[in-house]
């Protein structure tokens, strides 16, 4: 094993399946509807500043006052939040758990409003796995802020040069890498599993 002090995950998109689409087909009638809703009126935009840490309230009423006619719609991305929750992916959570079960510490570090992270946490058992979970709503920074990664190094007491950091999101990644963090693109779980075998894990 390279060296290797600890290992950090991404969640949502990684562990995790989250998708607005899945609340949003039971709402309304057609893709093109849906689409129309998620890219013009609760946008990924709208909803990263809730993982900054803007308040759901506030972001819903700035929201129903520019297009009342949605109001109902918009509620209900706050008020059934949980069900834009997938399922989680399975075949990583089991690479989670081997190298959990070699010993090395297991971190999060993710995108998530302080407000919503908490049905996760109840709702999938392994987020309780990790030594640590630094939460962007929480602490008010996001991905890929550096600002976010120097904390997450500061509070767990990690070394960059020894920690690999999973990322669906390039963009995270690049931001990473200055820091000294090894990397891992996150495609799926197979080719993660040949990554951490390049590293020297000897994963099943």
């Amino acid at each position: 094993m390279v060296n290797i002090q600890a290992i950090v995950f991404d969640l949502g998109g990684v562990l995790i399946d989250w998708n607005p689409r899945y609340l949003y087909r039971k709402l309304l009638k057609s893709d093109a509807e849906i689409e129309y809703f998620l890219n013009n009126i609760c946008t990924p935009e709208w909803n990263a500043q809730q993982d900054a840490g803007r308040p759901f309230h506030e972001a819903a009423a700035i929201l129903k006052m520019q297009h009342p006619q949605y109001a109902g719609l918009i509620d209900a991305y706050v008020q059934r939040w949980e069900e834009t929750l997938g399922d989680a992916d399975w075949e990583t959570v089991g690479i989670l758990r081997e190298v959990k079960q070699m010993g090395v510490p297991v971190y999060a570090l993710t995108n998530w409003s302080a407000e919503t992270f908490p049905v996760a946490r109840k709702k999938f058992e392994f987020l309780n796995w990790f030594a640590g979970i630094l939460v962007s709503g929480e602490v008010k920074l996001k991905k890929p802020d550096p600002a976010i990664f120097r904390l997450l190094l500061e509070k767990y007491q990690l070394d960059a040069t020894r920690t690999i950091y999973i990322d669906d999101i390039k963009e995270n990644i690049v931001a990473a890498q200055p820091l000294g963090f090894r990397t891992i693109h996150f495609l799926n779980a197979a080719p993660l599993r040949a990554a951490l075998r390049e590293f020297g894990f000897n994963l099943k």
